[in-house]
This record gives C-alpha cells, sequence and structure tokens, in this order.
C-alpha cells in the first residue's frame, strides 16, 4: 500500500539528499518525492509517496525523525487531504486527430501548451487517476512525458504553521 508523508524541513544544502539517501540506504521504495519552499523561505515542504506495510511506514517516520533538519513529519495517508499531479504530454498529431485531442484536452482541464506541425504538448494537473485516464486515452499518441510527483495537503483548518512557528 502506497503511504502518503509530508516532512517540513530546514532549507539546508543537502537535506534532500541526506533524506534520499537515508531511504535508500535502508531499501525504503519512495514512489515519489516533491519538494518546495514553504511561505517561510527557510522551510522546504517535502511529499513522499511510499510503498510498504504500516511498520515500514512507522520505520521510515522515526529514521526522518532522528535527522537533525527535519522539523516536522506527519502521515497523511488516512487524513483528508487534497493531492495533486502535474504533467506535460507531448502527442503526436496528424492532420485528422488534432482536433480530437484539443477536445479530449478540454474534457480533461488540461491546457494546449505549444502547437507544432507534427506534435502538441498538453499541460494537466489534477489526482493521479485523472492523470492517468487521459495517458490512457492519449497512450498511442504520446511521444513523451514528464510527471511531477504527488503534493499533498491536509484539508482543514488546520496549518502546520499553526503548529510549528517555524513555518
Amino acid at each position: 500500500m502506497n503511504h502518503v508523508i509530508s516532512l517540513l524541513v530546514e532549507n539546508n544544502a543537502g537535506v534532500l539528499a541526506r533524506i534520499s539517501g537515508l531511504l535508500s540506504g535502508r531499501g525504503y521504495n519512495v514512489e515519489s518525492f516533491s519538494s518546495g519552499p514553504t511561505l517561510n523561505p527557510e522551510i522546504t515542504r517535502i511529499t513522499l509517496v511510499c510503498r510498504g506495510d504500516d511498520t515500514i511506514i512507522d520505520q521510515i517516520k522515526k529514521q526522518l525523525n532522528k535527522l537533525i533538519e527535519v522539523i516536522k513529519v506527519t502521515d497523511l495517508t488516512h487524513k483528508s487531504t487534497i493531492d495533486r499531479q502535474f504533467a506535460l504530454i507531448k502527442i503526436s498529431v496528424v492532420h485528422g486527430n488534432r482536433g480530437e485531442i484539443i477536445q479530449l484536452a478540454e474534457v480533461f482541464g488540461a491546457n494546449v501548451m505549444d502547437v507544432g506541425i507534427n506534435n502538441m504538448i498538453l499541460e494537466v494537473t489534477g489526482s493521479e487517476r485523472k492523470i492517468d485516464d487521459l495517458v490512457e486515452l492519449l497512450n498511442g499518441n504520446i511521444i513523451e512525458i514528464a510527471r511531477s510527483g504527488l503534493v499533498s495537503m491536509e484539508r482543514g483548518k488546520k496549518t502546520a504553521s499553526s503548529k510549528n512557528s517555524k513555518e
């Protein structure tokens, strides 16, 4: 089962390498790893998607909490969250299917970012399932795809900054 873990870490050189090294060094399987700054430029938010049973995930959380730069570890797996991914999809087009691809993009809320003679690039943001469905429908025409990892945030009034003054 996939588990979603949110981290708040100090924005120091090498912190991402230490976290990925800790996980890979112990043989933990990371499905995706996304990071970006918070409102406080000294703090980075990382979203990890890890595969494993509850025992493995508990061990991952314990190991992450041991790192000095880690401010907070939150398991979002069983919480109410908003989850999103981002994808750029380069598609081969021929004269007859350009309109069909544009209509399909509209249905999925994708934006056409570039149109060339033989290809186009779509930008889509949404749930993993939404992007998977679009990819499946476009599969025969896809030249290249670039996909972000999952970004997740807990719903509700609680915020990391209300729990921890560092963010």
